[in-house]
């Protein structure tokens, strides 16, 4: 799950991370209030979970209440990159000296815990990655030591913040690995991190992504899914409890097993075509949540083609085929199948799809993974 930026910032003020004083606002008497509270001058700041937000317009300093007004009225109801602005966050301007980048994520490849930081902040970290790559500090953190404040230090020094600037930074980056870690984050990145001409360092931005696995042990979630930013064929998908990502080609996928999906969509990419959604079903998946997966990529308009790739392993091949067959009961498919299903029970599955009358404009079956995808590919154009 992906936080709003002012929501990252309530959840970094759990961990004792200083931010900025500041409120959400969903009206222009709201932005006011908020204002008030925090103290002028105060940033109205569009939250959208898009970059891009001061070029476009979304993000605007106001020195008083008239100013305020004038800024949340434009900003309230803006399209940034085809986002939708319904909220603002309203905080108190700081002055600022120096602008840094730190983040915690999970290096999956080295199975360890990722702190990257940057004494250039406030701009993308790929663009200092690209342009300047040593002025970023990468450094592993073993999930059992935990990151101490030696090694934060360290990193500090090694990134070459101002001695002015060690002790907060420090303080700083042991509270985000705690937010990082305890708090189930697949991602915690401040950019900026500030230093005030008064020495004081703290987060000017929130980005934060929960790791939904761990939501079990967190019920207070609840309250960041109000204006969570889902496309309509997500809800869809998350509503059946589907693993679906929305992308932007015609071939509609549905696989068993995210390994298998990602695979499928390379090999619909090497012949030519594009997906236009990652869908897995899992592992034993039965004929209701094929028959819910198909409904989900049907309601994609955008989808000219739908492939299924199974390997039967834990899914059947007879209930993978009987989804299919109720699928077709229930929707008017828009979009012809193709499959190709191997593995356990397949054959019987193959049988019942051919005992079934489908027609060969709705459906075709395929011997490989690469035969599939070439004729769904072949379909979508």
């Amino acid at each position: 799950m992906d936080l709003f930026e002012y929501q990252g910032k309530q959840y970094f003020a759990r961990y004792d991370i200083p931010v900025s004083p500041g409120g959400p606002a969903d009206t222009v008497d709201e932005a006011v209030a908020a204002a008030d509270a925090a103290g002028y001058p105060v940033v109205v700041k569009a939250q959208v979970q898009v970059g891009g937000r001061g070029k476009a317009g979304g993000i605007k300093l106001a020195d008083n209440e008239a100013e305020v007004r004038e800024h949340a009225g434009n900003i309230l109801g803006m399209d940034i990159k085809g986002h939708v602005v319904r909220r603002v966050w309203v905080e108190a301007a700081s002055d600022i000296d120096e602008e840094y980048y730190v983040s915690f994520t999970l290096d999956r490849s080295a199975k360890q815990h990722l702190m990257m930081l940057s004494a250039e902040g406030g701009v993308e970290i790929e663009t200092v990655a690209e342009e300047n790559p040593d002025a970023i500090v990468r450094l592993h953190i073993d999930p059992l030591d935990g990151l101490t404040d030696d090694v934060a230090r360290r990193a500090c020094i090694d990134a070459e913040r101002p001695e002015r600037a060690i002790d907060g930074a420090t303080d700083i980056l042991v509270k985000l690995y705690r937010c990082y870690d305890e708090g189930d984050c697949d991602l915690a990145e401040i950019n900026p991190l500030i230093l005030k001409p008064t020495g004081e360092v703290h987060a000017l931005d929130a980005k934060v992504t929960l790791d939904g696995s761990a939501e079990f042990r967190h019920p207070e979630w609840e309250e960041f899914k109000g204006l969570t930013e889902m496309d309509e064929r997500e809800q869809m998908a998350a509503e059946k409890d589907l693993q679906y990502i929305g992308l932007d080609g015609s071939v509609g996928i549905i696989a068993n097993g995210a390994g298998l999906a990602m695979s499928t969509l390379d090999v619909v990419n090497q012949v030519g075509g594009a997906a236009s959604n990652f869908l897995d079903i899992g592992g034993g998946a039965d004929a209701d949540v094929m028959a819910g997966a198909l409904e989900v990529i049907n309601f994609d308009e955008t989808v000219k083609s739908i492939f299924i790739n199974i390997f039967g392993g834990i899914t059947r091949g007879e209930e993978v085929a009987n989804g299919i067959v109720e699928a077709l009961s229930r929707v008017d498919l828009r979009a012809p199948i193709v499959i190709r299903l191997d593995g356990t029970n397949a054959e019987e599955g193959r049988r019942i799809l051919a005992d079934a009358g489908i027609p060969e404009s709705q459906l075709r079956s395929e011997p490989t993974m690469l035969d599939a995808a070439r004729t769904a590919v072949s379909l979508a154009n």
